[in-house]
């Protein structure tokens, strides 16, 4: 049917679901009204480039105003900025696994509630790169994490579970074929992988900590590279997983700054 799914039976019984850190709630907020019509839903790190890229698209559609009128819809929370531009939902979810865990069980609620159907989810935003052009752009086919295997492990009480981590393949190929209308960036379909620290976990030798010496960290990308990495960042994995489960049909682009 299209619709978005959740996976809660819990939520059932519940005779308010409180999205508390998006400052919204099914009996406060009329979420039908609001976002039934959203069809897209770009997600990223910062609330800064998600109210311009809300902008972008306000100007884009060609929407009246000037795109300084943008509102954050969660400005009742410090949490996560929100803004929609037509049917077009922009939404910043901090940095690593568990800021955009949180965010997502929230949006996937939202766009649950709101009876949301055929919605895209695009998660943009910049990354380390490995092996390519500085300024590329890296569409990811799949998700890995420091192993270089498609997964996301998610501790649930005392358990381990594990979940797949692949995107949606045509969505990719459809983006990929978007992009040569834009000859600005190279642009190129790879894996992604997603760790937990932005320093050690990444390789990176100018934290408060390093266990490693120069040498191993090159023969780890270069293995990386060979599995088929592309770029490295902090929330592939949680949102692939996410996504996949509860019907989203989703991406991941990554700018790769230097």
């Amino acid at each position: 049917s299209g619709l978005v799914l959740v996976k809660n039976p819990h939520l059932d019984l519940m005779e308010e679901d409180v999205l508390y850190h998006l400052d919204l709630g099914t009996k406060t907020h009329n979420l039908p009204a609001m976002f039934g019509d959203i069809k897209f839903v770009c997600v990223g790190g910062s609330p800064n480039r998600m109210r311009a890229f809300a902008q972008f698209m306000q100007r884009e559609l060609g929407l009246a105003g000037d795109g300084e009128d943008v509102a954050d819809i969660c400005a009742g929370s410090d949490r996560y900025a929100m803004y929609r531009a037509g049917p077009v939902l922009s939404i910043s979810h901090g940095m690593g696994i568990p800021s955009i865990s949180i965010m997502l069980h929230e949006l996937i609620k939202l766009l649950h509630h709101a009876k949301c159907r055929d919605v895209t989810i695009i998660r943009i935003g910049t990354s380390g790169g490995l092996g390519i052009e500085a300024g590329s752009v890296v569409i990811t086919d799949t998700a890995v994490d420091s192993f270089f295997q498609p997964r996301f492990e998610q501790v649930v009480l005392d358990d381990v579970v594990v979940r797949s981590t692949e995107l949606d393949k045509d969505l990719a190929e459809e983006l990929l074929a978007c992009s040569r209308d834009i000859p600005d960036f190279p642009t190129l379909i790879g894996h992604t992988m997603c760790t937990y620290d932005f320093y050690e976990g990444q390789g990176r030798l100018d934290g408060a900590l390093c266990s490693f010496s120069s040498e191993k960290k090159l023969e780890y990308l270069r293995r990386a590279y060979d599995a088929g990495v592309r770029n490295i960042e902090m929330e592939s994995t949680a949102f692939a997983a996410l996504c996949g489960l509860c019907g989203l049909k989703g991406e991941s682009c990554r700018f790769h700054l230097v």
